[in-house]
């Protein structure tokens, strides 16, 4: 996904469903509805995969990754987003 591809979602106070696939052969992210479905290739220890996320996330959102907020999720594969 480019970078900005979907800036149209990146409003102040958004949240986003977040479904991870780590150890994904191809790094992936796509929107199916309301939930992003995000594929990386790093492992999921020690929040290495959800660190990857949220830059995935933030790459489509074309937003900084610090402006993410992880809200829920921090060791499961269905994560929530907010964009402050």
């Amino acid at each position: 996904m480019k970078k900005g591809e979907r800036a149209d979602l990146a409003v102040p106070g958004a949240e986003f469903v977040v479904r991870v696939t780590p150890r994904a052969r191809v790094a992936a992210c796509v929107l199916e509805g309301d939930v992003w479905r995000i594929a990386v290739h790093e492992p999921p220890e020690e929040g290495r995969a959800t660190a990857a996320v949220a830059e995935a996330l933030a790459h489509a959102l074309g937003v900084a990754k610090g402006r993410l907020a992880l809200v829920r999720g921090a060791t499961s594969r269905d994560k929530r987003f907010r964009l402050d």
